[in-house]
């Protein structure tokens, strides 16, 4: 997994569990000290905010857990896979397009760092150089000709 994307996520883990067992039973505590608890905003809004923290700490875990599993030596050497920098040729836009396959975390579709599982990410992983990948989005199908590729592989040097 990249460092920066796993650091990044940690970071996200620490503060909602600081915020879990430190802020909230403070607010929750505060909020039930006002009286009322059936018409107590305050209350039901810290207690709204403590399920969605835990859910989305659940989230991030199995995340964590996710792309702590991804074995390098599964990735391809001669195929798109994640990590790849792929150079296709659009026939919609009738133009030359380099991607590099990313992770979810790390997209950013206009510095070309799309997701593995993006549509063209989809359509593109498991290609090889002089393959074409049919891309189906709203504005109508799209062919990619694969031109050039560097795997993972490659770019350790």
């Amino acid at each position: 997994m990249p460092e920066k994307i796993k650091k990044k996520l940690e970071e996200e883990i620490k503060a909602l569990e600081y915020e879990l067992t430190n802020e909230l039973p403070k607010e929750i505590k505060k909020a039930a000290a006002l009286g009322d608890l059936s018409e107590n905003a305050e209350y039901h809004m810290a207690k709204q905010r403590q399920v969605f923290v835990n859910a989305r700490l659940g989230q991030l875990k199995k995340r964590v857990g996710e792309l702590a599993m991804v074995n390098m030596t599964n990735i391809p050497r001669d195929r798109v896979a994640f990590g790849a920098t792929v150079t296709v040729y659009d026939n919609i836009k009738d133009e030359e397009i380099v991607y590099k396959l990313v992770t979810s975390e790390e997209t950013d579709v206009t510095k070309g760092l799309i997701s593995t599982t993006s549509p063209i990410g989809r359509a593109l992983v498991g290609k090889k150089v002089g393959d074409t990948a049919m891309v189906v989005t709203p504005g109508g199908d799209r062919e990619l000709e694969v031109l050039k590729l560097s795997t993972i592989h490659d770019e350790k040097g």
